[in-house]
């Protein structure tokens, strides 16, 4: 009781003092998911509320605080983070994602090994989460090194690399979209996308040339071929046309809206278009472009289940996300941004690198790139709103709000090592001793990190 009216007295009189709480909130909340294994919707909840509290927030005000944070999630971007993971569940359990794997190889699997892998994890990880897409598509990795005579270890790191490199990045990946829609820029999506494409890229350049030369050096279990049949199999049972649709469809769609907003066209058109584009209506269509899919692959009847499971891996994304809202909500009631504009000079100076230190922490503290995306863009908030610390920290512009999104998704690729799902993955599935993971996969991720926040800054240099 002593400690906490020291904290609330503390937090009104000292700009200093407030800081310091909110930093020692953030230090639990990152305590209680790394190291106690609270679940993180648990904890960021925990640490909102708490905020809420020792920030002077009025006791009849923190209910409403909280159900605005939480419900603007679900009347805003939940439908779409279900859309994006159902469909990502339909290629993963329709052997799509093998087809669209299986394309690219054909195209320059035979000259190019490596950078067929690094294609196949970017394009494969747009609608399927990482984890998944190394498990399905490193047995193509492993067959091309067994016929090249070539190790595995820098296939299966370009692959690794590539699929990283969309998670984080791209939308539909419930990731990159939901920091979209909770900075306001559910309405923008298509330059998110087109901003992710550029970046992803450009970050995965340094990690080609990083895994022909550290995969060299690195110890291969040996290969098991095993797997080579059910890949040729899986060739000839799935159209990659089919499969690519899902992908391409919505991104068209997305632009079309665009385009409907900038060039002069009758009054009807426009508004078909502008519907059309709308990032629920245009997932929605690729949902229902899966069903041919689903019906080549005779596994309409399997629908349900696929969907039953989809809802069970989008549930816990949209609640991390809400009680990130809520965190939000709280940072924004509290009155810390406008402590933030007072000491904004000196935050300014950071600008995009500020969001990219926030999500590596957390990326680096608890392990989940996605957590660490959500948490740090629902502290950020809406460009568009005055009392949001993107408006005290400048980021006012579509433009300006998309760079702080690809600035939030380079940190929370900084760095993937033992807290990390993924890294036991890439590790485990692809062939790489445990001893060599964090100089292979740790090392990496934090070069593609580095790279993307130093392209992210000039561009925020040259742009904004």
């Amino acid at each position: 009781m002593i400690l906490w009216i020291l904290c609330r007295t503390f937090a009104g009189m000292t700009t200093i003092g407030t800081l310091l709480i909110f930093a020692a909130a953030i230090v639990l909340m990152v305590v209680a998911i790394a190291r106690w294994k609270v679940h993180p919707f648990l904890a960021i909840m925990g640490t909102a509320i708490l905020l809420a509290v020792l920030l002077g927030v009025p006791y009849a005000d923190i209910p409403d605080v909280i159900g605005k944070g939480f419900g603007g999630v679900f009347s805003g971007i939940a439908l779409v983070i279900i859309l994006g993971t159902l469909i990502g569940s339909v290629l993963e359990h329709t052997d799509g994602a093998v087809a669209l794997a299986r394309a690219v190889e054909r195209v320059v699997g035979k000259r190019h090994p490596r950078l067929a892998m690094m294609l196949i994890g970017w394009i494969v990880s747009i609608p399927v989460f990482c984890d998944s897409g190394f498990v399905l598509v490193s047995p193509i990795g492993k067959s091309l090194a067994h016929r090249s005579n070539t190790s595995p270890v820098p296939l299966m790191l370009a692959l690794a690399a590539g699929l990283f490199a969309s998670h984080v990045f791209i939308p539909p990946t419930p990731g990159p979209v939901a920091a979209a829609g909770m900075v306001g820029l559910e309405n923008n999506l298509l330059l998110v996308i087109g901003m992710g494409i550029v970046i992803s890229l450009l970050s995965l350049i340094p990690a080609y040339f990083f895994a022909g030369y550290i995969g060299g050096h690195a110890k291969a279990r040996p290969y098991d071929a095993s797997s080579d049949a059910i890949i040729i199999e899986d060739e000839h049972r799935c159209s990659a046309t089919l499969a690519f649709l899902p992908i391409v469809l919505p991104i068209v769609l997305i632009a079309l809206g665009s385009v409907a907003a900038l060039v002069n066209m009758p009054t009807d058109v426009a508004a078909v278009f502008t519907f059309l584009g709308k990032p629920s209506i245009a997932l929605i269509i690729a949902l229902l472009s899966c069903l041919p899919l689903l019906m080549q692959q005779k596994m309409t009847g399997q629908f349900y289940d696929i969907t039953q499971s989809s809802l069970k891996t989008a549930g816990p994304i949209i609640f991390i996300t809400a009680a990130g809202g809520v965190l939000g909500a709280v940072v924004v009631a509290s009155g810390f941004v406008d402590i933030i504009k007072e000491s904004g000079n000196s935050l300014k100076v950071l600008g995009v690198v500020f969001p990219f230190l926030i999500a590596a922490i957390l990326k680096s503290a608890q392990g989940s790139s996605t957590v660490a995306i959500t948490t740090t863009a629902s502290m950020m908030g809406m460009f568009s709103d005055s009392g949001s610390m993107m408006n005290a920290l400048g980021f006012t512009t579509p433009l300006a709000a998309t760079l702080v999104v690809m600035a939030i998704g380079a940190g929370a690729m900084t760095v993937s090592h033992a807290n990390d799902s993924y890294f036991w993955v890439v590790t485990g599935f692809g062939g790489i001793k445990a001893g060599d993971g964090y100089r292979t996969m740790t090392l990496m991720t934090l070069i593609m990190g580095i790279t993307a926040i130093a392209l992210i800054a000039l561009a925020a240099a040259l742009l904004l």
